[in-house]
């Protein structure tokens, strides 16, 4: 039987690299314990914000068999997304885009490869199969480090020795009995530079992050008007944020992604400020067709590029401000205000 096992986990990864997955690991399909207790202490405090399906899904996200009962184990796949040097933008006057949103939604091409392979594994084993590319609530991280592809860092994402910050993860959960490898361990030791890069100081250094003053749940996950003690931190970012990321030391062992889905279209590398500014929503939905951007919808993005130009301390862009004034969105025309306000103080 364990030879069976064995031979199946080796059918099974080389399938997946075939699939184009970089890496693969094997988990049992539960949870250590701390991880749901780290769920319940984060959500009491708060810290997901409005995060509220994070909270309706507490008890599923506790235990993955609460999503496959029949479930004995989990195939846990990464896929980098290593972009060629550091993604961050040094022009004022240029919005930055977080690295893995410069093109198509990686959920689609993941969720392709992945129905690809556990379509396979089900005919080759005959055993059930469950799918999943991070939109369902399944506490992804944990089983990856119980998988061996790396661990949770500071910045609280997956860090790899081979493939640094940059993973994306999927899971294939199913009822068929794999080993599981011998969990990673934290190497992150003393280094503290993705919590010092911060620039709202979000982090904790203990893991653990405070969504509410995160720029990529600011410029993406929340709806209402940006605090005004978190504008200037944001920069000139109108898409999420790379910095707790690029400055991981574990890159330097990284090579970038060849994958063509995942590099950056030459529009969304570093676009002009003053052309988002001028987006409708006909031209933000023809621009983002097919980008995981689109979901956020063009008055938030529009919001988080009038903040980048009122950072931006160039009084050139002024004119595309003063034509968000009279926006039709109420969120559009606060930010159109306090860039005027910035740009123009007095006015």
């Amino acid at each position: 039987m364990r030879g069976q096992v064995n031979d199946s986990r080796t059918m099974i990864r080389d399938r997946a690299l075939a699939e184009g997955f970089d890496t693969v690991g094997f988990a049992p399909a539960r949870l250590p314990e701390e991880a749901p207790r780290g769920l319940a202490r984060y959500l009491a405090e708060g810290r997901h914000g409005e995060m509220e399906w994070m909270a309706t899904t507490r008890d599923r996200r506790a235990d993955p068999r609460a999503l496959m009962p029949e479930a004995r184990a989990a195939v846990v796949l990464g896929t980098s997304y290593a972009p060629p040097g550091d993604p961050r933008v040094p022009h004022k006057d240029r919005g930055a885009i977080a690295a893995y949103a410069r093109n198509r939604d990686y959920h689609d091409l993941l969720k392709k490869r992945l129905k690809r392979l556990a379509g396979w594994m089900a005919e080759e084993f005959g055993c059930a199969v469950k799918v999943f590319v991070d939109t369902a609530p399944l506490m992804e991280k944990p089983l990856a480090q119980l998988a061996g592809l790396g661990w949770q860092g500071r910045h609280t994402n997956l860090v790899s020795r081979r493939y640094g910050s940059w993973l994306f993860l999927s899971e294939i959960l199913t009822d068929l009995p794999l080993l599981p490898e011998v969990a990673a361990v934290d190497r992150c030791g003393s280094c503290d530079r993705c919590v010092r890069a911060c620039p709202t100081g979000a982090l904790s250094g203990d893991g653990t992050i405070d969504a509410r003053a995160c720029i990529s749940y600011l410029t993406i996950e929340h709806k209402g008007d940006i605090d005004g003690q978190y504008r200037a931190a944001i920069g000139n970012r109108v898409y999420g944020c790379d910095d707790c990321l690029a400055v991981c030391p574990w890159n330097k062992f990284s090579t970038p992604t060849l994958e063509q889905a995942f590099l950056p279209r030459p529009e969304l590398k570093a676009p002009r400020l003053a052309e988002l500014a001028e987006l409708d929503d006909a031209a933000f939905r023809a621009l983002f067709s097919g980008s995981p951007i689109k979901r956020t919808g063009r008055d938030r993005f529009v919001r988080n590029v009038l903040i980048a130009i009122g950072n931006s301390g160039e009084p050139a862009l002024l004119p595309a401000v003063e034509r968000r004034l009279d926006d039709a969105s109420p969120l559009v025309r606060e930010a159109a205000r306090w860039a005027r306000e910035r740009l123009r103080p007095g006015f």
